[in-house]
């Protein structure tokens, strides 16, 4: 049985963006709100993050590098897949939530650390949760690896949300 193909329209062809170019635009947003995130993070650690009272479940300041790491590598992999990917319906708002939570990340990291704010965190982290929620559903749609591959993030972050509201409530 012989098919035609359904004739394409530029909205379903594929990306043309090479790999390399890909790659770095798929990176520039994740290292953006990395080193953001760091410059209000690691001067606040030694004195204003180690003084606070914590919940038992916080665990040691050398995890929290290698894990960032990782997840920061998999949204990498995952915005990629997105920018590669066909277009067509959808795609747009992909790339806009990412972008959104990508922003979202830094802030936090201004809040809690740089403002020294618990309470300020909470409420940036809470709507991370829902822009990664809405995130990983939007990729799911258009790519299921590039979904599955931001559900650690989620995890982590509800977790970290988790500390977040537990840093906010024994400071209270």
């Amino acid at each position: 049985m012989n098919r035609e193909a359904e004739p394409m329209n530029d909205n379903d062809a594929p990306s043309r963006l090479g790999p390399v170019t890909a790659t770095l635009l798929a990176a520039l947003p994740v290292v953006v709100a990395a080193v953001i995130g760091n410059r209000a993070t690691l001067p606040a650690i030694p004195e204003w993050y180690a003084g606070l009272a914590k919940p038992a479940i916080t665990p040691p300041n050398w995890v929290f590098g290698p894990v960032w790491t990782t997840l920061y590598v998999l949204m990498i992999v995952a915005f990629r897949r997105i920018l590669v990917g066909r277009g067509g319906e959808g795609r747009g708002l992909a790339i806009a939530l990412f972008l959104g939570q990508m922003g979202l990340n830094a802030f936090w990291s201004v809040a809690f650390f740089g403002l020294r704010s618990p309470g300020a965190g909470v409420v940036v982290i809470l709507m991370l949760d829902l822009a990664v929620a809405a995130t990983i559903v939007a990729f799911l749609r258009r790519d299921r690896i590039a979904g599955l591959l931001l559900v650690p993030y989620l995890a982590w972050i509800g977790w970290a949300t988790a500390l977040n509201v537990g840093v906010w409530w024994l400071a209270r």
